[in-house]
This record gives C-alpha cells, structure tokens and sequence, in this order.
C-alpha cells in the first residue's frame, strides 16, 4: 500500500507543480507583445525594405500582385545572396557548349542533316493484372 500511496503524493504534487508554472507564464506573456511590436516598428523606421516587406506581408494575398512587394523581395533576395547590382554585375560569359573540344558547325553540313542515332525505345509488354 505505501507505494501506491507514494505515487498518488507524487502524481498530486506534479500536476500542482504544472499547474502553477502554467499559471506563471500566462500571467508573463502579457506584457511579451508589446515588446515585439515596438522591436518591429524600430527596425521598420530604420529600414525601408524592412518596413515594405512588413507591409508586404500584411497585405496577404495582394502581395503577389503588388508592384512594390514584387520588387522588395527581389531586392531582398539579392541582398541575401549577395548579388551585385544589375548595372555593376560583370558582363555573362559566352555560353558554353555540351562538347567544347567539337568546333559548334562540325555537325552541320552543307544540305545535310546531322547523323542522330537515338537508341531503340524497347516497349515494354503488358503485365498480367493482379486480381
């Protein structure tokens, strides 16, 4: 009887102890908000995208269609990746071939068409249906 009576005492004292805990931090969580709000206003004021992307957000299903979003995340994601501006970014290199050592007219012929040998396409047999 004493163990069970021991874990009684101890299940008793564990809920209480949750109890008041949980009690604690909903009394706590008030004054949190504010906080977070005020943190929030201060970043946005000190940044422009920062406060577009706010608005941004806040807009919800508008925002895909917004011009204003649609370049604040573009500038967003290029500052993230850490692009360089459109008009500084270096020049894009020639376009590279699949075979560089081939010279790009080696297949091409006069009048001719390239010789393209594709392997066979093996149709595969039907299978039994499993009933």
């Amino acid at each position: 009887m004493e163990g069970k009576l021991l874990a009684r005492i101890g299940a008793v004292v564990f809920i209480a102890v949750a109890l008041t805990v949980t009690a604690i931090e909903m009394s706590s969580k008030d004054d949190e908000p504010d906080a977070l709000a005020t943190r929030d206003r201060s970043i946005a004021s000190q940044d422009p995208l920062a406060a577009e992307l706010c608005r941004c957000s806040g807009i919800g299903e508008a925002g895909p269609r917004d011009p204003g979003c649609l370049k604040a995340w573009a500038e967003s994601r290029r500052w993230f990746l850490g692009q360089r501006d459109s008009a500084t970014a270096p020049a894009p290199e020639a376009p590279t071939t699949l075979f560089p050592n081939v010279a790009a007219s080696a297949n091409r012929k006069e009048g001719k068409r390239p010789d393209v040998t594709a392997p066979a396409i093996q149709i595969e047999p039907p299978r039994p249906e499993a009933r």
